[in-house]
């Protein structure tokens, strides 16, 4: 929300010497986080209010000019030439006079040009650094109250002067996305007096109501009003004021009829529409969409509607408008609306979020009813916008108002006096209490401690005690409460779970893998990218209600899309030699019982919290590499060496050593490793995981490095590690013993292995198989391969 300092002073006595910083620290305080000031970039120099008092067309020249005379409040006209054509005599202009320098430092001189002395310049909004707008120049009015006289300082006047905080309002503050709700936050910050731009009362328009309307979905729509103006002006500008407050709140003026509506939005929070009220054909009906319907939106979409959930406004052509989102152009206001209809409405907000999502129309009149919107606002804003109608647009009003409201009574919140004070550690009296909440606009009922409280048409975020309590400390200041930190029990330290992942993420890091978190969400192509039949499990996937990105809309269930999307987004960056590690959760999917929706009034039961829990996915912790490039670099001491299969063979035993086990590695098939170059992973019989080389469909689907390597493993499938003891210490020195076996070429080195641990008992310290001679094999024989075996060395080697 952008606030423009000189508005916000319209509604709140800022106290003398407040200055923007004073402002930024009770907005700040009061919960309001500040996102940026906005200074309009200074004009130094002489820079006034004129009057166009004549016009001289000039001829012979490629382009159109006008040399015209301009009161700028000196005892003679000056004489500037200008080539816009969207002003006339008796216009109210911006001149900037010699000496004067606009923003990006251009300075204006008197000087001869198209054969006159132009002593001046007409000024557009983008030479002034107001906006974009370049098609003309400024045009600040014809004749009334409203138009400066000339000679008068044009700073004040276009708003050079003013400042512009922007704040970032929370989803539960919806009412600060107006000025009526800044202004009551800043009047009570600052202690100020302050005026209520919507405690107004509407004139009693007589005549029957101007229009026929149904509404069959009061639990959407509860309160909805409509009025009818004709005689519109479909020529008259919006004023200079209006556009220039619209400018500063970032909304691009449109015409009269549209800038109207947007200004009240602003100024009160209560959005509207404007309807061309001779396009609108038979009652207007408020229902829910039906199937098959489709409705042209203002933005040139076509959406398709959801049938028993989009809120639509109707009339019997069909949908005109999707409610609280956004109008349809079959009623759009256009150059030659003459005749229309308002509407303001009070919608249900958690309705109006999901058609917004579903049609991802981000409106600000979608943004302020789904935070809430105050409903005692309708007809107070259709009587503002049809007084500033009839004002500027030559407008009258035709018949009375519809006002269709079946709200019921605003439930009251018991609240004890004394528990702000208890929740807080702040002594708060019972009657600093009841002060806060009346500042806030809440209606206190009660003597003593026990309170009644009924919360302001506003404020539908207050529906609990504890909403009353941070109100309370909000208003109070949170510097009150005391920063007392409680003393820390003594702990355990580290559980056994949590120290063997440190150890598996020290243990990578230390061979050289950069940790690359990622997020822990998932969408279908990158599971086809994978390669992954359609009845594998991992396509079982549990989906995300509200997801951050409707492209991953699911929980994943591997850690290989993450991690191979960094790789290649690390690719793409010019690196080449990579070697990254991810560890976390996954998420199984499966067939699972739905949540229960528990109360916030007390504890759940434990048959609730039982019900919860097992509607939670279950969440193993894995662990995965990928690598590509060079695993040992090239230099003065080789060729170096490229990673492979065999180094994510490795990873996988460093993290099981790491986790206090043994790997046996056998050859598998899996998506998404190459067929011929996929190992499984297990400890005893179970298989925890797989490493490998990724198939080459993968690697080119990921834009990935042919031969790419990677491995993923089930942390939580390795069994807990006894606890260490060390070895007996022998007297007697190691023997050392080099073995040579023959074997056929397709026995795994795990199968040798295991032999020769077998054949030796336990007197067998440490075993390392080192070497492999292979002998090609003669036609009709069968290929055979000698193995060294060595009985004094470090962990078996992945070679066969």
């Amino acid at each position: 929300m952008r606030v423009p300092i000189g508005w916000l002073a319209e509604y709140v006595d800022v106290p003398a010497g407040t200055t923007v910083e004073d402002l930024d620290t009770a907005s700040v305080r009061l919960g309001l986080e500040v996102e940026e000031i906005h200074r309009a970039e200074p004009v130094e120099g002489p820079l006034v209010v004129g009057k166009v008092l004549g016009i001289e067309e000039l001829t012979g020249f490629k382009k159109p000019i006008r040399f015209c005379s301009v009161d700028v409040g000196e005892a003679a006209p000056r004489g500037i030439v200008c080539g816009a054509r969207n002003f006339a005599v008796g216009d109210t202009v911006v001149v900037a006079l010699p000496g004067a320098v606009l923003p990006g430092g251009f300075a204006i001189a008197s000087r001869k040009t198209y054969d006159r002395i132009s002593d001046g310049m007409i000024c557009s909004v983008r030479e002034l650094g107001l906006g974009e707008d370049h098609a003309g120049i400024l045009v600040l009015g014809s004749e009334g109250a409203d138009v400066p006289p000339p000679g008068t300082p044009a700073g004040p006047v276009t708003g050079l002067d003013d400042v512009v905080i922007e704040l970032a309002v929370t989803p539960d503050r919806g009412y600060c996305l107006s000025m009526r709700g800044i202004a009551r936050e800043m009047g009570t910050g600052l202690a100020a007096p302050w005026r209520d731009p919507g405690a107004v009362t509407p004139p009693a328009w007589s005549g029957a109501p101007a229009w026929d309307v149904r509404v069959d979905a009061p639990e959407r729509c509860d309160r909805f009003s409509m009025l009818a103006l004709e005689g519109l002006d479909p020529t008259a500008p919006s004023p200079w004021w209006l556009r220039r407050r619209l400018t500063q709140a970032g909304i691009r003026s449109i015409s009269l009829a549209v800038d109207v509506t947007n200004y009240v939005m602003l100024e009160l929070g209560q959005p509207m529409h404007a309807f061309d009220r001779e396009k609108v054909s038979g009652p207007i009906t408020v229902r829910l969409a039906r199937e098959g319907e489709r409705l042209e939106t203002l933005d040139g979409s076509t959406r398709t509607l959801a049938a028993g959930d989009d809120l639509l406004i109707t009339d019997d052509s069909g949908p005109i408008g999707l409610a609280a989102v956004m109008g349809g152009a079959t009623t759009e206001i256009g150059d030659g609306t003459t005749s229309v209809l308002l509407e303001a409405a009070h919608w249900e907000p958690t309705g109006v979020a999901r058609t917004a999502r579903r049609h991802r129309l981000p409106s600000e009149a979608a943004k302020r009813f789904e935070r809430g919107v105050d409903p005692e606002l309708t007809v107070v804003a259709l009587a503002r916008a049809a007084e500033l109608l009839c004002e500027y647009g030559g407008a009258r009003v035709v018949g009375g108002v519809v006002d269709l409201d079946t709200r019921g009574p605003r439930p009251q919140i018991p609240l004890d006096a004394g528990r702000p004070a208890r929740v807080a550690g702040v002594a708060y009296t019972p009657g600093q209490v009841v002060e806060l909440l009346t500042a806030v606009g809440c209606s206190v009922d009660g003597d003593g401690t026990d309170l009644q409280v009924t919360p302001p048409s506003w404020r539908p975020d207050l529906t609990d005690p504890a909403d009353l309590i941070e109100e309370v400390v909000r208003l109070a200041g949170y510097d009150d409460i005391p920063s007392v930190l409680p003393t820390a029990p003594p702990g355990r330290g580290l559980t056994d779970v949590q120290r063997r992942r440190r150890a598996i993420g020290r243990a990578l890091a230390e061979t050289g893998y950069v940790e690359a978190p990622s997020y822990p969400f998932v969408g279908t192509p990158a599971l086809d990218a994978l390669g992954l039949p359609e009845d594998d499990e991992r396509r079982a996937v549990v989906l995300v209600r509200n997801p951050l990105s409707e492209e991953e809309p699911a929980l994943r269930t591997t850690l290989l899309p993450g991690l191979l999307a960094t790789l290649a987004r690390n690719l793409s960056r010019g690196q080449r030699d990579l070697a990254l590690f991810e560890h976390g959760a996954v998420f199984p999917g499966g067939v699972r019982t739905p949540a229960p929706l528990p109360g916030v009034e007390g504890r759940p039961d434990d048959e609730t919290l039982a019900a919860l829990l097992g509607a939670v996915p279950a969440q193993p912790w894995h662990v995965a590499v990928a690598l590509t490039g060079s695993r040992e670099p090239r230099g003065w001491w080789g060729a170096g060496r490229a990673a492979t299969w065999a180094d994510a063979v490795e990873a996988a035993r460093r993290v099981a050593a790491a986790a206090g086990v043994e790997l046996t590695v056998r050859a598998g098939e899996r998506a998404p490793w190459h067929p011929g170059r996929c190992a499984e992973l297990l400890v005893g019989d179970v298989v925890v995981g797989h490493a490998g080389e990724l198939h080459p469909r993968v690697c080119a689907a990921l834009e990935l490095p042919a031969r790419t390597s990677v491995m993923e493993l089930d942390v939580d499938a390795l069994p807990a590690s006894p606890v260490a003891v060390g070895p007996p210490i022998s007297a007697f020195p190691p023997v050392l013993q080099d073995l040579a076996l023959v074997v056929r070429d397709d026995v795994p080195s795990a199968a040798v292995a295991a032999a020769l641990r077998e054949g030796a008992g336990e007197l067998l310290e440490s075993l390392r198989l080192f070497d492999v001679y292979t002998r090609r094999p003669r036609a009709g024989r069968v290929a055979v391969a000698g193995v060294r075996a060595d009985a004094a060395g470090a962990g078996p080697d992945p070679h066969r």
